[in-house]
């Protein structure tokens, strides 16, 4: 039983992390990419939601499992691949079945559990905020560095100053004769009225 239950354990603390990184990613665009305000009860929702996705998962997982086990009860001769089971492996296959239904029962549990999900919510938010603060601070680094300060200053001085001339001044360019378009569709449209 031992081994049971700390394969659903397992099972849980992988499906609790995924989770929580979808719930992160789902704090990243709503706040950042979305420009919204962060609301815990729309991420509980999708905690739940997540936590209701691996469940199901489970569930199929432990049918399959089951469906195997049945065909394999009674075949004794030698398999013909990784997945043609036979007699030998129905404990084994009853085993896991009965791992991915603890599992799935765990988190179908959780999924009720308003404090569970607050806490996945909480996780999710502070995941997401380390990813903003090292992105922020990697930036800062490398944009507020000096070149005496870049120990690469000197190999990638000829890749940036590529860079500025065939991305950066083109689309300065490009942003120059788009506003000149414009300037003088304007002062045509003033000189008609």
């Amino acid at each position: 039983m031992g081994r049971t239950a700390d394969a659903i354990a397992e099972g849980v603390a992988i499906a609790t992390a995924a989770a929580r990184l979808v719930v992160k990613n789902h704090i990243l665009v709503g706040t950042i990419a979305e420009g919204g305000v962060f609301d815990t009860d729309e991420y509980i929702a999708d905690a739940r939601e997540a936590l209701r996705a691996m469940a199901e998962e489970s569930e199929q997982a432990e049918k399959m499992l089951t469906e195997l086990r049945k065909r394999a009860r009674g075949r004794h001769s030698d398999s013909s691949g990784t997945h043609d089971y036979r007699d030998r492996d129905v404990r084994n296959l009853k085993r896991r079945a009965k791992q991915s239904h603890g599992v799935a029962t765990r988190l179908r549990e959780t999924m009720e559990n308003p404090e569970a999900l607050r806490v996945i919510v909480e996780e999710a938010r502070e995941g997401a905020w380390a990813d903003v603060r090292h992105n922020l601070d990697r930036r800062l680094r490398v944009e507020g560095m000096r070149p005496d300060q870049d120990p690469d200053y000197e190999r990638m001085r000829e890749a940036r100053m590529q860079a500025l001339r065939l991305v950066d001044l083109q689309a300065l360019s490009s942003q120059q004769r788009a506003r000149r378009k414009l300037k003088k569709k304007q002062k045509a449209a003033e000189q008609e009225a």
